[in-house]
């Protein structure tokens, strides 16, 4: 379907969990889409950003100037951004300032239409929880402004990837017998990704639903015990035992869903706390304007499943956030950015072309594992979640493909250039910033150099204590990582593994981004 309507469409949020998959589909429709998000290398990094229709914008909703500049030419936006982390005290004021931003910077333009994705739940609830309160006064604010404002709520969202979907499927695969809190019982109105992509979209397609508020929701009406049982019978598992006990609070569950699944407690408590609150279709006015297939939870689940294993997840809630290159890895002198660097570095040459030593590279972690030392590694993982951090549990989104941006096992890719470059963020618990990269460059006819270089800038005596302990098994480790990657690329190996300490003049591949012949 061609719209009729001339100009872009702004999608603010353009690589969150939402707006990384609505994208895509509005290009396929034939829209001009003007994608924006904090950071321009995650945007530049995704499949659709070469699309001749698509135009890609760096900016914080939080800095107005850039949200001005994203407005401009636009017909109508997408409101796709929201705090869902509890570790941030200042979220609601942040979210609160961010709305405000967006009606001043829509009016100004003079928009036609903005679109916003809420929550159910009613707002005069006294029992609402934090980030439901804040979702229904973000939609407070944009309606308030003199921009039409589209409100959607819906309850949790089911999908390959989706925060709610990854905390139940981690729940019950892995608790046949399960102490809950009472919130088991409360009443969900699930709606599945796909639908929820259908109503943001038809939105756009039918003025009648400017400036209305609709519910948004899948056919079923269950609990939350329903919806486990459920999710055992798709997966094949055996009937889940649940036993409520009244003194499990939202942080006690928080910390629970921590040990077990990838979701941190940060974002673990907001979900849980929402789980409290009744959220069901007060209304299905939308349903007869945008028809559409409505996915029960059933079949959501088992698309959802489907996807995961063959591991072709188009997004996660992990994409969510801002990367934060540590200011070390973007200045020249790492001294006056934050300190002595730490380095530990090998290289090995193979008779192999770039791209064949790229395979096994971009497969690393998750199922894959990292080549060498893996008990060594689930040790890791294992005092990481003991300290409070990611572990190795996230995983990855898909078996061979990586993003700027992708969480990988308790790293992050802060920058990546196929089949050259491929550079991680820690973001495991410890003293200092750390980052590890693969570099792959060609020397000759059918010959490579493969480096691998991890550095580190501690954090006070405890950062020093933490390298030096850790040196000499960091050396050992490094070379058998090499070692292993050369035999899975199945090419013969010319030289090495040999230390490998780089020139001071690197900076982060994320400004310098020149491979050397």
């Amino acid at each position: 379907m061609v719209p009729k309507k001339t100009g872009p469409v702004l999608v603010v949020g353009a690589t969150g969990y939402v707006g990384g998959r609505l994208v895509p589909n509005l290009l396929e429709q034939g829209y001009q889409v003007r994608a924006m998000a904090r950071s321009m290398a995650k945007l530049v990094n995704r499949p659709w950003a070469s699309h001749t229709n698509l135009e890609a914008v760096e900016g914080d909703v939080q800095d107005l100037d850039a949200l001005r500049k994203a407005t401009a030419g636009c017909w109508a936006a997408f409101y796709l951004v929201h705090s869902m982390t509890s570790a941030s005290k200042n979220f609601v004021e942040a979210d609160r300032e961010s709305a405000r931003n967006m009606v001043i910077a829509a009016a100004e333009w003079g928009m036609e239409r903005i679109i916003y994705l809420g929550g159910l739940g009613r707002s005069t609830d006294p029992c609402l929880s934090t980030h439901l309160r804040s979702r229904h006064e973000v939609a407070q604010i944009l309606q308030s402004g003199p921009v039409p404002t589209t409100l959607l709520r819906s309850a949790m969202i089911l999908g390959s990837g989706s925060a709610s979907f990854e905390m139940l499927r981690y729940l019950v695969d892995r608790m046949p017998i399960m102490f809950t809190p009472h919130w088991v019982h409360t009443p969900v109105q699930p709606i599945s990704i796909r639908n929820v992509l259908g109503y943001l979209m038809g939105c756009l397609e039918h003025d009648e639903t400017i400036g209305q508020a609709y519910d948004i929701g899948g056919p079923d009406v269950l609990t939350y015990e329903g919806l486990i049982q459920i999710y055992a019978e798709v997966a094949g598992l055996k009937h889940r035992r649940i036993i409520p006990q009244p003194f499990i609070t939202p942080r006690m569950s928080a910390l629970w869903i921590h040990l077990i699944t990838p979701i941190p407690a940060s974002l673990a408590q907001p979900l849980v706390e929402g789980l409290l609150n009744q959220v069901v279709c007060l209304d299905t006015r939308i349903q007869p304007i945008i028809p559409q297939e409505l996915l029960d939870s059933r079949e959501t689940i088992r698309r959802a499943l489907e996807k995961t294993q063959l591991q072709r997840v188009e997004g996660c809630w992990t994409d969510a956030g801002e990367l934060h290159p540590p200011e070390w890895t973007q200045v020249g002198d790492a001294e006056y950015a934050g300190g002595t660097v730490m380095e530990c570095g090998y290289r090995i040459r193979l008779k192999a072309t770039p791209q064949e030593v790229w395979e096994p590279i971009v497969r690393i972690g998750g199922m894959t594992g990292w080549y060498y030392g893996e008990r060594l590694w689930k040790i890791r993982g294992w005092l990481d979640l003991i300290l409070g951090g990611t572990a190795l549990r996230r995983g990855r989104r898909a078996s061979s493909e990586l993003y700027v941006g992708d969480a990988l096992d308790f790293w992050r890719v802060l920058d990546l250039a196929a089949p050259y470059r491929l550079v991680l963020l820690a973001e495991m618990k410890i003293p200092g910033e750390a980052i590890l990269e693969f570099t792959i460059t060609p020397v000759g006819p059918e010959e490579t150099e493969l480096q691998q270089l991890s550095r580190f800038v501690p954090k006070g005596f405890t950062g020093l204590a933490y390298w030096y302990s850790l040196y000499f098994p960091h050396h050992w480790l490094f070379r058998g990582m090499l070692r292993t990657i050369a035999r899975a690329v199945g090419k013969p190996i010319l030289e090495g593994p040999l230390p490998y300490t780089p020139e001071l003049r690197w900076t982060c591949p994320i400004v310098n981004r020149v491979i050397e012949d």
